[in-house]
């Protein structure tokens, strides 16, 4: 880690190689993601499969990076087999941990000594459920509805009562700092499964939370007054503004949700608290930066931003939309043909957008992760330097990074905000 006050883990989401990669160039220190049906985005997150453990644990372990499989679904009987084999696989391929909620995932880790982490989706929020799940586990993610002080005691608590797990070191405390918020306990909710009968709890939810709804009076017909009609949709959680009093509560691990959003969004929220983190260990953290960081988290998807439970306020903070509140959203611009390394030039395919200097861009690839700059140059076939370009040109732009043929190449652009 690069920090060195605070040994604080930066714990980045992974849906896909370029989120993983992404997370990687930007600053975090382990990533945590998920395989197959058995994990709580095996519908919204890309995912990856049993047989891609191998390269991502190749690719982490290259760069010392921690990694976390998510097997932390509901569990049926019919599972079970399912379940074995895939920690018997985390196990083989060295992952480092395995986050499960349900105790059959546990209890099976436990027997073949991989490492376990609590999931959220526990709802721990007292000591004594530490206690408890120390018997198995040597990292538990603390549940959402925390505030500070709260957060701060458990751990004021487990190095009082030296609680320790079965590597016999003190439990790890792990908390979200940024993302989604659900309307339901740590994330567990039935609306999904009552409505559409796609349980949340599966990595199924359907988001019903995030509709607009109307209340109305059945007697009179009369619809209720209502600030927003998002009223089950909070906004997301953010705490680049408090930072510093969140790491003061003695926390492990800094997580960020967000593993079906895409590379884009990985690596602009990870290298924001990278920054952030670092800043306070410098001593040079200040609310002025706080806001520029905001800023550029606002530019990623988010649905408008809160502090969550954290500061122990009513969460009366609804989203204002079902849409992304991002200041910024990319379109898909044309493909990498070639890249030269010694000019640190790539050729790019233009086919769906016009491009000129200043642009705003980025590239992404399953071995490059993703790239965000600005176009400084655009040079035309016949390699006379040019102002822009039109779709289905071919190109040379500059670039600072190493890009691949048939990476994507995308425009981002300001966004307007749909209410």
């Amino acid at each position: 880690m690069s920090n060195k006050k605070n040994q604080i883990e930066l714990l980045a989401p992974a849906g896909s190689f370029e989120s993983l990669h992404a997370a990687i160039d930007n600053g975090a220190d382990a990533v945590y993601f998920g395989v197959g049906k058995i994990n709580m985005r095996s519908k919204s997150a890309i995912n990856f499969t049993l047989e891609d453990l191998k390269e991502i644990s190749k690719i982490c372990r290259a760069k010392k990076i921690k990694t976390y499989l998510t097997v932390n679904t509901v569990l049926y009987d019919e599972e079970l087999q399912l379940v074995k084999k895939t920690i018997d696989a985390a196990k083989k391929n060295k992952i480092d941990a395995v986050i499960v909620s349900d105790s059959a995932a546990m209890i099976y880790a436990h027997s073949i000594n991989v490492s376990v982490h609590i999931s959220t989706q526990l709802s721990v929020s007292n000591v004594e459920a530490v206690k408890f799940y120390s018997q198995f586990a040597d990292q538990i993610v603390l549940a959402r509805e925390l505030n500070l002080d709260r957060i701060k005691n458990i751990v004021l608590e487990i190095k009082k009562q030296k609680i320790t797990g079965p590597k016999g070191e003190l439990i790890k405390i792990e908390a979200f700092a940024h993302g989604a918020l659900c309307i339901g306990i740590s994330g567990r909710c039935g609306m999904s499964l009552f409505t559409e009968n796609m349980s949340a709890n599966r990595g199924a939810c359907r988001q019903m939370c995030r509709r607009k709804y109307k209340a109305i009076d059945i007697e009179t017909g009369k619809s209720l007054v209502i600030d927003n009609q998002y009223i089950m949709s909070p906004k997301d959680i953010c705490t680049i503004g408090f930072l510093p009093q969140f790491l003061d509560t003695g926390i492990f691990s800094l997580k960020i949700e967000g593993r079906g959003r895409s590379p884009e969004y990985v690596a602009t929220v990870i290298k924001t608290y990278r920054q952030a983190i670092d800043s306070i260990n410098n001593n040079t953290y200040s609310l002025a930066k706080a806001k520029k960081w905001e800023e550029k988290l606002n530019a990623v998807f988010n649905r408008g931003m809160s502090d969550g439970y954290y500061l122990g306020k009513p969460l009366h903070e609804w989203s204002a939309s079902s849409n992304s509140q991002a200041t910024e959203e990319k379109f898909f611009a044309g493909v990498v043909t070639h890249y030269f390394p010694k000019a640190g030039t790539a050729e790019i395919q233009l086919q769906a957008q016009n491009i000129k200097i200043g642009d705003k861009f980025s590239i992404s690839g399953k071995s490059t992760g993703v790239v965000i700059e600005k176009i400084k140059s655009i040079y035309s076939e016949d390699e006379k330097k040019i102002d822009q370009a039109k779709k289905n040109q071919l190109v040379t732009i500059s670039i600072n990074k190493t890009v691949r043929k048939n990476d994507k190449f995308y425009i981002i652009k300001p966004r307007k905000i749909f209410k």
